[in-house]
C-alpha cells in the first residue's frame, strides 16, 4: 500500500499544475499580508476603548429590541458580540487593535477554501485521468485488488489536502512573524454555549485548523466519489465546484426557514461553528449531531465509489 501511495504521490507532483496550487496558495498569503500590513499602519488603539465597546453593545441591543423578526443568523452574531464586549469591560481585556501574528494566521483561515478547492481539483483527475488517458488497465493487469488501488489514490488525496493546510498555517505564521510579531499574545475570547470563555490562542487557532481540514477531507471525498462514478475529471470539478460555493449559501438560506437544513452536508462540514468561530447554522446542532451526519455521508460517497469501481467493465 505505501508503495502505491508513494507511486501516487510521485504522479501529482511531475504535474506542473501542482506547483501552480502550491505557488497560487502563498501568492494568497502574501496579498493578504500586504493588504492588511497597510490596514495595521492606520490602526491607532483608543484610550477610551471601554466607552466605545459600551455604546457599542448599547447600539446593539436596541438593534436586537427593534427587530423582534432578524434573521436567525445576524441575531446570534449580534448576541455573541454584546457578550464577548461586555466581558471585555467587566474584566478589562482591550481589544487588539494592531495586528499581531495569531490574528494574521486566524485572519487566514479563509484560504482553507482555496484548500479545498485545489484539493477537489486533484481528486477529481486522479481516478478520471486514468481512465481518459487510458493507463488505467496498466494498474489493473498488476496483482493488487482494486480496493487498494483506489484506496492509494484516496489517501493520496488526502495527504495532499492536509500538506497544502500545513503549508497554509506554516507560511500564515512565518509571515505574520516576520510583519507583525506580537507572540505574546495568548488569550482567545470565543462564545461558545451561550457564554464567553478564554481560550489558549495556540490551541484555538490549532483547533480552528484541524476542524476545518474536516471540511477539506469531505469535499475531496465528494469530488473522489464523483471522478470515480462518473470517470470524467471535468464532470467531477464542475459539480464539486458548484456545490462547494453555492451549496454552503443555499444551505444558509433554507436554514433561516426550514430546520431539516441542518441534515444538509454543507449545514455540518464547518465544524468551527461549535468553538466560537461563528455560531451554529441552525438552532439544535451540536458537535455529536454534525460529525454524525459527516461520517453518514463519507460511508455514502465511499461505498458509491469503491462498489462502482470493483464492478467496472475496464474494456468497456
Amino acid at each position: 500500500m505505501l508503495s502505491l501511495i508513494r507511486n501516487e504521490w510521485t504522479k501529482i507532483f511531475k504535474r506542473v499544475g501542482t506547483y501552480v496550487m502550491l505557488g497560487l496558495l502563498i501568492l494568497i498569503i502574501g496579498v493578504t499580508a500586504a493588504f492588511t500590513k497597510y490596514d495595521d499602519g492606520k490602526a491607532r488603539e483608543s484610550e477610551n476603548w471601554k466607552q466605545e465597546l459600551t455604546a457599542q453593545v448599547e447600539a446593539d441591543k436596541q438593534m436586537l429590541s427593534e427587530n423582534p423578526n432578524m434573521n436567525k443568523f445576524i441575531e446570534k452574531d449580534t448576541e455573541r458580540r454584546i457578550a464577548l464586549n461586555e466581558y471585555r469591560i467587566e474584566n478589562d481585556i482591550q481589544p487588539k487593535v494592531k495586528e499581531t501574528v495569531w490574528t494574521f494566521v486566524e485572519t487566514n483561515a479563509f484560504s482553507v477554501l482555496v484548500v479545498g478547492l485545489f484539493a477537489i481539483i486533484v481528486a477529481a483527475g486522479i481516478v478520471a485521468s486514468e481512465f481518459s488517458w487510458g493507463t488505467i488497465k496498466l494498474l489493473l493487469i498488476r496483482p493488487i485488488s482494486r480496493t487498494k488501488i483506489l484506496l492509494s489514490k484516496y489517501f493520496t488525496v488526502i495527504l495532499y489536502g492536509i500538506s497544502m493546510l500545513l503549508v497554509l498555517f506554516v507560511v500564515s505564521f512565518l509571515i505574520g512573524l516576520l510583519l507583525f510579531g506580537g507572540t505574546d499574545q495568548s488569550t482567545h475570547l470565543a462564545y461558545v454555549d451561550g457564554k464567553v470563555v478564554e481560550q489558549n490562542i495556540v490551541g484555538y487557532l490549532l483547533k480552528t485548523y484541524l476542524l476545518k481540514t474536516i471540511d477539506v477531507v469531505m469535499m475531496a471525498t465528494m469530488a473522489f466519489m464523483i471522478s470515480t462514478v462518473f470517470r470524467s475529471s471535468s464532470l467531477a470539478i464542475g459539480i464539486s465546484l458548484f456545490l462547494l460555493f453555492v451549496g454552503g449559501n443555499a444551505t444558509s438560506l433554507l436554514a433561516l426557514r426550514f430546520d431539516w437544513a441542518k441534515f444538509s452536508l454543507f449545514a455540518n462540514t464547518d465544524l468551527t461553528q461549535y468553538t466560537g468561530f461563528t455560531p451554529p447554522l441552525v438552532d439544535g446542532m451540536t458537535m455529536g449531531f454534525s460529525i454524525t451526519m459527516l461520517i453518514i455521508y463519507f460511508i455514502i460517497f465511499q461505498l458509491l465509489a469503491f462498489i462502482v469501481f470493483n464492478k467496472r467493465d475496464v474494456a468497456a
